[in-house]
């Protein structure tokens, strides 16, 4: 789905990513932890084509295309989505119009608007200008709900958890799960093995915290440090031991 190589990216003249190798599979969903100013939200924004990230080597493909030079919408077009940590506040625009455009070429009437507003207790917000006079919790649920609208093959998650209190992250984490994994039947006896099976959508999600592990299925991690990435593993392992050790153990491993 998603195949990184040797990518360096320069932001206000300065190397913020230095020279970062990864790969996501088809269905695969890839945590990314790191603490803050390590480039985790440079690489996200890179991925999605945002002007001021300079790739100056290196390249980005995306289901086979090298996407390094497309722009932003047209990355979009092919399925990339992203629920950023702090988007703007947009005057004038309606967010079920925003939900509407965001369904990449597809027709989706007013009542389909609607149902998935409902999924993210939304309904009332409709007809707000795009994330004016939010909470943490609003902007988070407005950008999923923009998500499940346009459907995308990979999902880009920056710090799902931040500015959310416990009742919203419950919901998040449940609609973000849900566009992961796709909608689930009830079945006690369904294996890890089927649900990969099921899986088609991508993930890659950049966490500070961890809270997000609580909600989502992950399938590998792997640590950002001073635009480098190091210490692949299992997510909860990696997690378990950032809570333990910090991130000194990272500076050992890439010195």
């Amino acid at each position: 789905m998603l195949k990184i190589e040797d990518l360096h990216v320069h932001v206000g003249g300065k190397e913020v990513l230095k020279g970062i190798d990864l790969h996501i599979e088809e269905g695969e969903t890839f945590i990314l932890f790191g603490p803050n100013g390590s480039g985790k939200t440079t690489l996200l924004m890179t991925i999605m084509g945002f002007a001021g990230y300079e790739v100056t080597g290196g390249r980005i493909l995306f289901k086979g295309k090298d996407i390094t030079n497309l722009p932003t919408y047209e990355r979009a077009r092919m399925g990339i989505g992203m629920s950023f940590q702090r988007p703007p506040t947009i005057h004038g625009l309606k967010t079920r119009d925003l939900v509407q455009m965001c369904a990449r070429g597809r027709q989706i009437t007013e009542a389909e608007v609607e149902e998935l507003a409902r999924k993210v207790n939304f309904e009332n917000f409709l007809d707000r200008d795009i994330n004016d006079g939010f909470s943490g919790g609003e902007i988070k649920r407005s950008e999923l709900l923009q998500l499940m609208a346009q459907e995308p093959d990979l999902v880009l998650f920056d710090e799902p958890e931040s500015g959310v209190d416990l009742e919203n992250m419950a919901l998040i984490g449940k609609i973000a799960r849900a566009l992961l994994d796709g909608p689930l039947e009830p079945s006690p006896v369904a294996c890890m093995k089927e649900l990969k099976a099921r899986k088609k959508t991508s993930g890659l999600i950049i966490t500070h915290t961890g809270y997000i592990l609580d909600y989502v299925n992950a399938d590998r991690g792997q640590v950002m440090f001073h635009g480098r990435l190091c210490c692949q593993g299992r997510p909860r392992d990696i997690l378990d031991h950032i809570s333990k050790y910090g991130y000194k153990e990272c500076v050992r491993c890439l010195s």
